[in-house]
């Protein structure tokens, strides 16, 4: 997720890891597989049909999860928590941030009064949270973004971790953790081959870290988590650096993912600032039309042969445990899509309808439902995306 001060960030870094694995699979060397500022909406009535287990108890069968940029204010402005409308079932704070690549320890801090004016107290945040809670939201630490590198090479970085994130989630009695681990957090040793056996240590202390944080908080704990593209389907057609010495980043999400399925609330990998990914139809799918997120989805609900092997198969999430992660505004993220796109994506993901060249392996009317950057942007671009949202199920 982008933090920076311009209204229109695009990750350029990003892209071009992403095209340089476009262009490796081209020459061979990648294994290709056979197979503004407005007031908040009123928000109309949307079904509220739980759904077990336990963390995700208190979700509407659709939900709609936005990150609220509370530590800095970007070009969307600063929007206060209590200003958040009704719409938004999680509210991802963003971000929580490491001292030092390696520290594990991480910090949170409003954003300063120099750069937010507006910005509320201490007292008035921890109430807002509580009066989201008492409307049956969830509200929850967001651990990382563009500029917050985690490494948890040590087994002492790993235990600060848990140390410093249970600090933050006790000091503002939050719900759980969502992981947005970018840029070099995570990659993979040479010899690490097997998603299901992990042995790279920044992936191994990362999932011991999270089960550790589970098992103090308990089943209600929520656990979401935002990974690129590059670091989870990209997997489908090359896993780590290989015996080419390609990108150590690539599928590095994978065995995190599968590790933690049973304890994962919510997947909402970002469909953006994306390079061109390979489907199941083998075919290379880029950003800006109902197709990426069709194809990036039905990936997950799926299941893939990890780097083309169909011995060693990522198997399919639950589509209650999966939401589609977009852009809210052109202003957002590299990727956006109009509202007409995002009810085409949703029409052939959950009934099999309005489908275009890519046909989805399933149906699944359960899919839980959509996550953005950002809250602030929605609320910039005058709340379309989630306007959308609340139509669309309500």
């Amino acid at each position: 997720m982008d933090r920076s001060r311009s209204r229109s960030p695009l990750r350029r870094p990003r892209l071009l890891t992403a095209a340089a694995a476009l262009a490796l699979a081209a020459s061979g060397l990648l294994a290709v597989p056979s197979a503004a500022d407005s007031a908040p909406p009123t928000t109309p009535a949307r079904a509220d049909t739980r759904a077990t287990p336990a963390d995700a108890e208190a979700l509407p069968a659709h939900a709609l999860v936005g990150y609220l940029h509370t530590s800095f204010a970007n070009g969307s402005g600063y929007t206060r928590l209590a200003d958040t409308p009704a719409s938004w079932d999680i509210i991802d704070l963003a971000f929580g941030e490491p001292t030092s690549a390696t520290s594990g320890d991480i910090r949170f801090s409003l954003c300063p009064k120099t750069e937010c004016p507006n910005v509320e107290t201490e007292d008035e945040f921890k109430a807002a949270i509580k009066a989201k809670q008492a409307q049956g939201k969830k509200v929850q630490i967001s651990i990382g973004g563009q500029n917050g590198q985690v490494q948890l090479t040590t087994t002492q970085a790993r235990d600060t971790f848990v140390s410093s994130v249970s600090a933050i989630i006790d000091e503002y009695g939050l719900d759980g953790l969502d992981i947005d681990f970018e840029g070099h957090s995570l990659s993979l040793n040479a010899n690490d081959t097997d998603f299901k056996n992990p042995t790279t240590p920044v992936i191994v202390n990362l999932i011991s870290a999270v089960k550790t944080l589970k098992a103090k908080y308990g089943p209600g704990f929520t656990l979401t988590m935002a990974p690129e593209t590059f670091f989870v389907q990209l997997g489908y057609q090359h896993y780590g650096p290989g015996q080419w010495g390609a990108d150590p980043r690539a599928g590095a999400y994978l065995p995190v993912i599968h590790a933690l399925r049973d304890d994962l609330t919510l997947l909402h990998v970002q469909d953006y600032n994306s390079g061109p990914i390979m489907g199941l139809d083998n075919q290379y799918h880029q950003m800006g039309g109902a197709d990426f997120h069709i194809a990036m989805t039905d990936m997950l609900l799926t299941g893939f042969p990890v780097k083309g092997n169909t011995a060693n198969v990522f198997p399919p999430l639950p589509p209650e445990k999966i939401a589609i992660g977009m852009p809210a505004s052109v202003n957002a993220g590299n990727g956006h899509v109009s509202t007409t796109e995002v009810n085409k994506a949703l029409d052939c993901l959950t009934k099999n309808t309005n489908c275009g060249s890519y046909r989805p392996h399933g149906k699944w009317p359960t899919l839980r439902g959509l996550m953005t950057w950002s809250i602030n942007w929605d609320r910039f671009n005058n709340w379309e995306f989630s306007r959308n949202f609340d139509s669309y199920f309500g």
